[in-house]
């Protein structure tokens, strides 16, 4: 089997509440890892995946775009480049790429994909006007109808542009890419979706998305304040570590500001980073 280039893409950064994301951890053991600010937020990063192989380039997340509000912004400090920018960095055209997964539809996964029309402010346009756009159909509808505690996380601006356009495809349905294997796992969200991917050296590496966001958090413990079923992610990554630690795949994290993947350790009862990865 023909297997994947894989690249980093940096949707830039952005800045988000120390406690929110360690949960139940106390501030001393969280920040004495990862430093924050004087408003409690740490520098978290946007790392999207590029996946190419032949005429095929597969995007996964999006980031969080920039046509939201000076007040939003400013709750989350974002700095560097948006997703179209940072992939013409690399020498690839938004034109170009043929498919787009989203692990989730929270406006820091997903807001990259619709764009503001310059010169207006109701009207949107496809970042990627020639892709299928690729998502769990349970959790699409989960987004469109979410519970107070998440409703803030799904804006229909980043959501209803892409249904509009007619370019909506869900996983459930199959996804018709071998050597990409998709889990659904819960507990951050409904139905979030974990991709699989199989490398030029084949190796796997597995895209942590929100079970797993940073090196940080392999620590069984260490869950986000933000997920509506703490206990259902507690299980999850127990399982998907377990898993990876077993069969050598290495791990890469979406929001991890200074390391992009690693391989796991296990010393019988706790998983660590055994040493960093690079894509």
């Amino acid at each position: 089997m023909e297997g994947w280039k894989i690249s980093e893409v940096l949707a830039g950064t952005l800045k988000l509440d120390g406690g929110a994301m360690f949960g139940v951890v106390p501030k001393p053991i969280w920040n004495a890892m990862l430093e924050c600010d004087s408003q409690n937020r740490c520098t978290w990063a946007m790392r999207c995946l590029l996946l190419q192989r032949g005429n095929q380039r597969v995007l996964v997340d999006t980031g969080m775009g920039n046509k939201q509000s000076e007040r939003f912004f400013s709750h989350y400090e974002p700095t560097g480049n948006t997703i179209v920018p940072a992939l013409n960095s690399i020498g690839i055209s938004a034109d170009s790429i043929t498919d787009v997964l989203f692990t989730h539809l929270h406006f820091d996964h997903c807001g990259g994909a619709v764009l503001r029309q310059a010169g207006t402010e109701a009207d949107y346009e496809l970042a990627f006007p020639n892709a299928k756009h690729w998502v769990s159909k349970a959790h699409w509808n989960h987004a469109l109808n979410p519970n107070p505690r998440e409703k803030a996380s799904f804006l229909k601006e980043n959501l209803l542009p892409i249904e509009a356009a007619g370019v909506l495809n869900w996983v459930e349905n199959g996804f018709p890419f071998e050597g990409i294997q998709l889990q659904t796992v819960y507990g951050h969200t409904e139905s979030q979706i974990l991709p699989i991917v199989l490398d030029q050296q084949g190796q796997e590496w597995m895209y942590m998305a929100d079970l797993i966001p940073s090196a940080h958090h392999i620590r069984l413990p260490f869950v986000m304040g933000y997920d509506i079923r703490p206990l259902e992610t507690l299980k999850e990554k127990e399982r998907i570590l377990r898993d990876c630690f077993e069969s050598g795949r290495n791990i890469i994290f979406e929001h991890d500001a200074s390391t992009q993947a690693c391989k796991l350790a296990f010393d019988g009862q706790h998983y660590s980073m055994a040493e960093p990865r690079f894509l």
